[in-house]
């Protein structure tokens, strides 16, 4: 995977560049962010680091990452990541998901995984996705469930926190059998925040 925009009239997702810093900065320095992810966002130099990281996995195949683009004001709220392609198994996961929290509670994650999912599907033609989360955080966990994927079971001491403590992780997926129904219940998902977003 080389540079990728996925596009709709919400949002935008486009491939992590270096020049992305100063803007990631800006969208991630918030504590709350980071509770339950492996890094926090807490200077420019921490931003540095995580997109230098972040492109370094991409060049070795590891992962793609992504900035998410609001497009009314065409600003980077957050980022999110393609990891762990498996071509002969035909299967991905969608991790590192963040947004500012200004944007907590509208469109714009549903959006998201709607046009990731998508791009896996039906241009990659994989047979599973996978989505991952700390059993501690609810409202990640509630989100993925919202979307319509299935939970499958936990991962016991899966993963060290940053305060050292051992992580269970909350192991979900949506698999092609799966997608038509999924694709259109994130349709309506997004089209009824929408709509309660124009009302307001």
């Amino acid at each position: 995977m080389n540079n990728i925009v996925l596009v709709n009239d919400i949002v935008t997702l486009r491939t992590m560049q270096l020049t992305d810093i100063d803007a990631i900065y800006e969208a991630g320095n918030f504590s709350e962010i980071w509770t339950h992810l492996i890094v926090t966002i807490q200077s420019r130099e921490d931003a540095a680091r995580f997109v230098e990281q972040s492109l370094l996995n991409k060049d070795l195949g590891k992962e793609h990452p992504f900035v998410i683009i609001d497009n009314t004001t065409n600003r980077i709220i957050g980022g999110t990541k393609l990891m762990n392609l498996d071509h002969y198994h035909k299967r991905i996961e969608i991790g590192f998901s963040w947004i500012s929290p200004a944007y907590w509670r509208s469109p714009i994650n549903s959006n998201c995984k709607y046009l990731l999912m998508q791009y896996c599907f039906e241009e990659l033609d994989l047979n599973r996705i996978q989505i991952q989360a700390d059993v501690r955080n609810e409202r990640s966990r509630n989100a993925i469930a919202r979307i319509g994927a299935t939970q499958e079971g936990i991962l016991r001491d899966h993963m060290v926190r940053k305060d050292g403590t051992p992580r269970d992780t909350v192991i979900f997926s949506v698999i092609r059998p799966e997608w038509p129904m999924v694709k259109m219940h994130i349709k309506q998902l997004m089209n009824q925040m929408q709509a309660v977003k124009q009302t307001n």
